[in-house]
């Protein structure tokens, strides 16, 4: 009987050790800002206020898109004590299309990749320490990725 309590009790440790990292993945989640449609919307819903437009952020994708459905989108960011990256397609049904935490001394940079549902600016916000910074680049979309 003492063997099956000890096993049950490792079984229940084990099965709580592995929840809890994604309950802290569910409560960085902001469902309400990547449910937003519009851009302002999902900025209002990550609590971004006050954009100062940057040099040091670094876009690169391409000027046209062949094909809206895979964009490849590459973010360096050379701002000090970066938290977060946000990225977002203002005209995509939903507006925000990601939100990048980083740790400290973790390398403030992205690459993956995005669809788009038509030609729009993608808009980069950083938040560093309690001020965001922004930046943006247009991409032609030759073929809608979203549809």
């Amino acid at each position: 009987m003492q063997r099956r309590a000890f096993l049950s009790a490792i079984l229940i440790g084990t099965a709580t050790a592995l929840l809890l990292p994604l309950r802290a993945i569910a409560a960085a989640w902001n469902k309400a800002a990547f449910a937003a449609i519009k851009l302002e919307e999902a900025e209002r819903n990550l609590a971004i206020d006050g954009e100062i437009l940057s040099k040091d952020i670094e876009i690169i994708a391409p000027d046209k898109a062949e094909n809206g459905a895979i964009v490849q989108l590459a973010v360096t960011c050379r701002i000090a004590n970066t938290e977060a990256i946000a990225v977002f397609v203002e005209k995509n049904p939903t507006a925000l299309i990601g939100n990048f935490m980083f740790s400290n001394g973790a390398m403030p940079q992205i690459v993956t990749r995005i669809k788009m549902a038509e030609t729009s600016d993608i808009k980069i916000i950083v938040k560093a320490g309690e001020q965001y910074f922004t930046a943006s680049k247009n991409v032609v979309v030759l073929e809608n990725g979203c549809g």
